[in-house]
Parts: structure tokens; sequence; C-alpha cells
């Protein structure tokens, strides 16, 4: 019985083994790299701050309390690296002209280094629609109530003799006449007015005379003005604000929390009737960028 031979091993197989092998290897090891690599990014990912999209709520008149308050947020959101992009939510007739201004001044400081977006929810009037302008873009609910660019003062008395008081001048107790009160009031009107120009642009559609009559106009017709740039929700807000900081997979926060701030704590702003209604007339006397509602309410 013939025996059968068996084939010759060649040398240049057994030469090319560590090299099928180490192929093999690198084929069967590249899924498991990919699991590694992206179990490791994932962890990076993790590790890196998310941007922050951060809101400063305004629901009150702007006086000194809560004009403080918001230059606090503001300055903690300027310094603040996460901090990428704000929205402003107004719900406010607005207030004193000092405050105001100072809000608006640093409103302006911000948007020289992150963009700031206004959301006026249900009212953004006289100051409040001030401090709107300020911002790179408006959004406004359907029916919300904006406009009211004016200002508003009680003229102090004429000058009277009291028998028990003794003043060095005639306008001692009251600062200045009427007439100089007038002027003052004149001037902080065009401010407003230049500041309304300025921030809207070319999309304003309202000739000076119409817009300083101080007329209040819902949402939709504010839109139609070129008052404000588009309707929707506080999330309407937040997706301009992070589109204008480029950025994507961030968090929202609310800046009083984030910055350490107490509980808010609200002063009386607005006179108080016998039977404890506010009037929504202001307590002291001043010159106001100050919406009053007809029936003496405020808007809360």
């Amino acid at each position: 019985m013939a025996r059968r031979r068996s084939a010759p091993i060649e040398v240049s197989s057994l030469a090319d083994a560590p090299k099928r092998i180490a192929s093999r290897l690198r084929k069967d090891a590249f899924p498991l790299f990919l699991v590694i690599a992206f179990a490791l990014g994932v962890v990076f990912a993790a590790a890196i701050p998310r941007p922050i999209v951060g809101l400063i709520t305004l629901n009150d008149a702007i006086y000194w309390y809560t004009a403080q308050d918001m230059i606090e947020q503001i300055r903690f959101a300027r310094d603040d690296a996460r901090v990428r992009a704000v929205v402003l939510v107004l719900d406010s007739p607005g207030g004193t002209v000092t405050d105001t201004e100072a809000v608006y001044l640093e409103l302006a400081r911000l948007r020289e280094v992150k963009p700031v977006v206004a959301m006026i929810q249900g009212l953004g009037a006289s100051g409040a629609y001030y401090l709107s302008v300020g911002t790179d873009h408006i959004v406004a609910g359907p029916n919300a109530n904006v406009g009211n660019v004016g200002v508003i003062s009680q003229l102090p008395p004429d000058p009277v003799i009291y028998e028990d008081i003794i003043s060095t001048g005639p306008y001692k107790l009251w600062g200045s006449p009427r007439d100089t009160v007038l002027r003052e009031m004149e001037a902080i009107k065009q401010g407003f007015y230049e500041a309304v120009r300025l921030g809207r642009g070319e999309a304003l559609k309202l000739e000076r005379e119409y817009l300083l009559r101080g007329q209040i106009w819902q949402g939709n017709e504010a839109l139609r003005l070129g008052l404000v740039d588009e309707l929707g929700s506080q999330t309407t807000a937040i997706e301009r604000a992070a589109e204008l900081a480029r950025i994507s997979n961030y968090e929202i926060r609310n800046l009083r929390s984030l910055a350490g701030l107490p509980d808010q704590i609200f002063y009386p702003f607005f006179m108080l009737a016998e039977d404890g209604r506010t009037t929504g007339l202001p307590s002291d006397p001043g010159i106001y960028l100050l919406f009053i509602p007809p029936d003496g309410g405020a808007f809360r």
C-alpha cells in the first residue's frame, strides 16, 4: 500500500506568518480601539463645562434696588467665561430715569463681549422698553404690551412761604422751578428717542412725532412697526441668544442663583392706597420713564 506524501512546507509561508498574525491582530483590535476612543471622548466631553445662556429677570419697576440687582448679574455675566449669552426677561412698567440709564449703560458694556437678547413677556413699557433697545435682538409675546416712549413727572409747587420753615432760596425746598423741570423732561425725552433710533435702526417704521406720543402697542403691532424683531416665547429668545453666541449643547441658568445673590426682596416702589392696594403711582416725586396704566393699577 502506497504511502501519501505530505506536502512540503514552504519556507516563504513560515516567514510571512508573523505579518499575517500582526495583520489579524490589527483588524481584531480596531473595533476595540474605537470603543475605547469613544469612551474616552465621552469622559473628556463630560469634564468640559457646557456653555451657559444666562437669564436675568425683571418683573418689577426699575428703581435703586432692582437696578443694582440687575447690574450685579450683568457684571457677573460679563466676567464669567462660562456665560456666553444673556437673555433679559422683562415684565415691567419702567421706572426712574437714573436707575434705568445705569442698567442701560451696563448692558452696553456687556454687549461689547457677549450677545444680549430681550424677551418682553407681559409688559415692556417706558424704561423697560428703553432697556430692550439696548440689546441685540428683541422678542415679544404676541399679546405683550410694548412701547410707551416718553417721560412723566410731578411738577413742583409754586414757591410759597411757610412760617415754620426757613430756606436760603425760593427753590431750596423743591430744587428747581417748574420750567426747569419741563426742560429736563424734554431733554430726557430726546435722549429716549435717540436710544430707540440707534437701537432699532432701519427696522423702525414709526415717525419721530408718532413714536413720542407715548403709545402702547401689542406685540403683533409692535412687530409690524419695527419696535421688536420677532414674536415668540422665552424659549425663542434663548435660542436666538445661543445662535448669536454660536454655541450648542448649552445649559440655561438663572444668573441670580449662579452669581450667588441673596433671594430677591422687593421694596415698595408704588404708592399704596388706604386699603393697601397698589396705586401705580411712584411713592416719591421725580422724573420717571414709567408707564402708569389708565386704571391706576400697577402691572405685575
